[in-house]
């Protein structure tokens, strides 16, 4: 398995958590674990948007991924 298949997988996680937060902040009953769920997607959101970035750029690097 490759870096890029690596990252990949673990940016497909993010996306998971960062919807369950989502869904935990919109269910909640108590407004400040609603703030705190919404903190934590936006933060995982941040994380999740670098983690993207790695991706597009071990596509570029990885010879399989290449057009050549």
């Amino acid at each position: 398995m490759t870096v890029a298949s690596n990252v990949k997988q673990t940016l497909a996680s993010l996306k998971g958590i960062e919807s369950q937060l989502s869904a935990f902040a919109l269910h909640s009953m108590e407004e400040e674990a609603q703030k705190a769920f919404h903190e934590a997607m936006v933060l995982v959101g941040e994380i999740k948007n670098d983690i993207q970035l790695r991706v597009y750029q071990l596509e570029r690097e990885e010879k399989e991924y290449s057009s050549s």
